[in-house]
């Protein structure tokens, strides 16, 4: 059972949140999952079971494309990238994203006192 300080992954939001680690450059799967708990202050814990199969499913949508490298301890890894199409789908779903947690956050507010 996951800690009370960690929150789950909001369904659909793992495809965004690996795009835009990606959006920094090539980095491994473990490189990956290491961005957003880092970014997220330990907050989302990404299983490598949600985290792999999302990789590839960006894959073969075309949205990433990898090649094998190795790692700074020398480990071989397969290394993910942004494609085109992949950086446009990004930006197109960034601005999707700030719109919905606008649009919830004012349904979440308190009302205004009258």
């Amino acid at each position: 059972m996951p800690a009370p300080s960690e929150l789950d992954v909001v369904r659909g939001t793992l495809d965004l949140m690996i795009l835009r680690a990606l959006s920094w450059g090539p980095m491994h799967g473990l490189a990956t999952l290491r961005w957003i708990e880092q970014r997220t202050r330990g907050e989302l814990q990404i299983e490598d079971g949600a985290l792999y199969p999302a990789l590839h499913r960006l894959e073969q949508k075309k949205r990433l494309e990898s090649e094998w490298g190795y790692t700074d301890s020398g480990r071989r890894a397969r290394f993910y990238r942004l494609t085109p199409a992949g950086r446009r789908h990004l930006t197109a779903e960034l601005s999707r994203w700030e719109r919905y947690t606008l649009a919830v956050s004012r349904v979440l507010a308190p009302e205004p006192a009258q």
